[in-house]
């Protein structure tokens, strides 16, 4: 199962030519990510006050075509793993009107806590037990 995420591409997200500049697809990631937490009961703005960051380790994306000024696009997205100290994702941002793949992307993030690693099971085991039922709701394998 995959989380949707709509959104429409602004033109101060463009190039001259109305194209879609590449760094815009990990803001929409970002964007998709934070309203996948929150409507699931994982508020960033709240884990931070509790002190845990949730930093992006590492990022890979696959252009396959681009999005233009106007464009309404659905980023999809499927936890790939979360083990409790990581958590990756994949997405897949497709334009809506044609289903037309535009990126496939994923990226791994950690939890520190003061600086450190930390797991959310031992920091936030309520979000931890979120988190574990969200994987296997919305795991890439089915």
């Amino acid at each position: 199962m995959q989380y949707k995420y709509v959104r429409k591409a602004q033109y101060h997200e463009t190039d001259m030519m109305g194209v879609v500049h590449h760094s815009n697809y990990f803001r929409w990631m970002v964007e998709a990510r934070i309203a996948f937490t929150d409507e699931n009961g994982i508020n960033y703005t709240q884990m931070e006050r509790e002190g845990i960051s949730s930093p992006i380790a590492s990022v890979q994306a696959d252009y396959l075509h681009p999005a233009r000024f106007g464009d309404t696009v659905e980023v999809a997205l499927s936890i790939l793993r979360y083990s409790g100290a990581v958590l990756e994702i994949s997405y897949e941002i497709r334009d809506i009107t044609d289903s037309k793949l535009l990126v496939r992307a994923s990226t791994r993030q950690g939890f520190i806590k003061n600086g450190r690693p930390v797991s959310l099971k031992k920091a936030m085991s309520e979000w931890h037990e979120k988190m574990l039922n969200l994987s296997q709701t919305y795991s890439a394998e089915d």
